[in-house]
């Protein structure tokens, strides 16, 4: 366990949170609008844990409810293996000055503990306020890419189609910044689409030390696109002050993550973190300007299937005031099911129920119109 950590600083080292002063944030600002966050956590080696997510550790970071946070978070690409991550990365034409430094301080600081994920979270940031049954927003307002390369890394054994390669194939991929693609190829250029694989609170005491990979009802690995700039991620509270983790950050991805990773990428998001007292949710909800998504989560994809489109029917039932028949009717006809990602152990399917159906929703604080 980590010895000295940050609590209720804004910067490692810095001056206190101050929520008497808002940040510079609206609910319908444009992405290129800057944003003043309350409070910065930076990625260090006492600010992260790596493989693992769990209960009750020292906060990094505590702040009110409504606070804006901008994280750091690294990629684990290039940790994982025994070089050092600027030797890694030197071998696919990454100069030195271009490897983060809190990568090489990761990897040369922190031990990964044995039988742990891959995953470098940053966290856990404690809400003052939040408590056993309510639940956690987290605004997602924008994220930064912090390096202009990424990695898709798979192989034998990994992804949907475990026999299909008898090699490694690690992947590194240039990012154009400026006209916001990903350089797959001479002649495959990819939209960006970045979010954070994994955000969570931590998982009930109970479950101990939780792998980072497989996701639950905490949110983690859930890999979920849908979680991008102008979205609010909905989890569950299982401990006093919520505990929120991230990492894992994509710059693309498809549906399904089928390969076993996207652009794996170091980002810094910043998000917006807001308790709602007395409301609980089974399982991770998503909400975008466009649409609101339920999920469901297990390793059997038929359950999980079942567990999304159950948490659909229920939401039209409780939001939308429909009886069970009739919201059993109208996901059959407007709901779309996908597979989020079915490569961590636990698949997770969404259910996703377009807001243009409704005369009339509760407003959001994203407006996609304008941005």
């Amino acid at each position: 366990m980590r010895e000295s950590r940050v609590s209720r600083l804004c910067f490692a080292g810095a001056k206190e949170c101050n929520l008497s002063e808002p940040a510079t944030t609206s609910h319908s600002r444009a992405p290129n609008r800057p944003i003043e966050p309350h409070a910065r956590l930076a990625s260090t080696p006492e600010t992260v844990l790596w493989g693992y997510i769990a209960a009750n550790l020292t906060p990094a970071l505590t702040v009110q409810s409504g606070a804006i946070v901008e994280i750091e978070a690294l990629s684990h690409q290039g940790l994982t293996t025994n070089k050092d991550p600027e030797i890694f990365f030197n071998a696919y034409g990454i100069a030195g000055n271009e490897v983060l430094l809190d990568a090489k301080e990761i990897f040369a600081g922190v031990k990964r503990p044995k039988g742990a994920s891959v995953h470098i979270l940053t966290g856990p940031i404690y809400v003052d306020g939040a408590e056993v049954g309510d639940t956690l927003e987290v605004r997602v307002l924008d994220i930064k890419f912090r390096v202009p390369y990424g990695v898709n890394n798979t192989g034998p054994g990994k992804g949907v189609l475990p026999k299909l390669l008898k090699e490694p194939a690690a992947k590194l991929i240039r990012i154009d910044l400026e006209r916001r693609v990903a350089l797959f190829s001479d002649q495959i250029e990819i939209p960006l689409n970045p979010f954070m694989g994994i955000m969570a609170v931590s998982p009930p005491t109970s479950l101990g030390m939780v792998s980072s990979t497989p996701p639950g009802a905490w949110g983690g690995n859930i890999d979920l696109k849908y979680c991008a700039i102008g979205s609010s991620l909905f989890l569950p509270v299982f401990n006093r002050g919520a505990q929120f983790f991230t990492g894992d950050g994509h710059a693309v991805q498809g549906d399904g993550e089928v390969d076993g990773g996207a652009i794996e990428i170091s980002l810094k998001p910043t998000l917006q973190f807001i308790v709602h007292k007395g409301k609980t949710v089974k399982s991770p909800r998503v909400e975008t300007a466009a649409e609101y998504l339920t999920t469901g989560l297990s390793v059997d994809l038929n359950e999980a299937t079942r567990l999304a489109l159950q948490e659909a029917v229920d939401f039209l039932q409780t939001e939308k005031g429909m009886n069970a028949a009739d919201a059993y009717a109208l996901a059959s006809l407007a709901v779309d099911l996908g597979i989020g990602e079915a490569v961590d152990i636990v698949n997770l399917v969404y259910a996703k129920i377009p807001k243009r159906i409704f005369k009339s929703n509760p407003d959001f604080w994203y407006d996609a119109d304008r941005d």
